[in-house]
């Protein structure tokens, strides 16, 4: 017969050596489609502000046309402006780079950009409210950007 300490050590050993359960071995659970969208720059141009965009389609298929609604907040929190943003054809599993340039906007009084909801969200097998449902919204400036 084991001593409860032998018996510890034999279980602890057991419960290592054990496999471990398939659904945790597997990894082969494909990642949810999403469509990603990070705000990576302002920056002062001569029309009034450029807002760089980094997009990337990984909803499962070609994107025809994306295109965005967005509020632009001022210092103060209030919506100065309301605007559509075209990105155009998004290419599935791509990375995209896209500007927009701002007529009269001032970079250093933007507070937050706000997405509405997308105004063009078409292409094969994509459903249309894919690319508000399914967006992943990031920033790599001190604006707050997303839903």
């Amino acid at each position: 017969m084991l001593k409860p300490a032998a018996f510890a050590r034999f279980l602890t050993a057991a419960v290592a050596m054990s496999p471990m359960p398939v659904l945790a071995q597997s990894g082969d659970a494909a990642p949810a489609p999403v469509l990603t969208l990070e705000l990576n720059a302002l920056q002062p141009s001569e029309k009034g502000c450029r807002l760089t965009f980094v997009v990337n389609n990984g909803l499962g298929g070609e994107l025809a046309q994306a295109a965005f609604e967005i509020a632009l907040f001022n210092a103060e929190g209030v919506v100065d402006r309301l605007m559509v943003l075209d990105f155009k054809e998004l290419p599935v599993g791509k990375t995209k780079v896209s500007r927009f340039d701002l007529a009269g906007a001032d970079c250093g009084k933007i507070s937050r950009v706000l997405i509405n909801h997308a105004t063009e969200c078409t292409g094969g097998g994509i459903e249309p409210a894919a690319c508000t449902r399914q967006l992943k919204t990031d920033t790599k400036t001190s604006v707050t950007f997303g839903l």
